[in-house]
């Protein structure tokens, strides 16, 4: 169908109307955000959050905040700096979460009692290793 709605040179428009002609950005934020409410996540936005998202989840994936700031297109760093602010917020999660002075505790063993013997944490990262390796198979 696009094929038959572009007729003639390419001038770059990535979205067309139903009559050939570029979307403007009003009538694709509607549509997006349309779409967004309609798909029931609870949450409001358009174009913009899919940018939010993709660079937080770029930065919580260990890319450099300046391809970060590249790819949004922003002049100063200090744009790019909101992304980073979420994305700190999940390293100290996983940081408090995951750090090795924090007690490892066996859930719905004994209450939850911390694993103090080598014995117990040598057999949980054993079972770490085998679901790890079962995830890469």
């Amino acid at each position: 169908m696009r094929p038959d709605l572009a007729a003639g040179a390419d001038d770059g428009t990535l979205f067309l109307s139903t009559y050939g002609q570029p979307l403007g950005a009003a009538r694709l934020a509607e549509i997006v955000r349309d779409a967004v409410k309609d798909s029931g996540i609870g949450k409001k936005g358009a174009c913009h959050m899919f940018r939010h998202t993709m660079a937080t989840l770029m930065l919580e994936n260990g890319a450099d905040v300046r391809f970060i700031q590249a790819m949004l297109g922003h002049a100063d760093l200090k744009s790019t700096e909101l992304y980073t602010q979420v994305s700190i917020k999940a390293l100290k999660a996983v940081h408090t979460a995951t750090h090795p002075a924090r007690p490892i505790t066996r859930a719905g063993v004994d209450g939850g009692a911390a694993l103090s013997n080598t014995t117990d944490r040598q057999a949980l990262f054993d079972a770490l290793d085998r679901e790890a390796q079962d995830d890469d198979a």
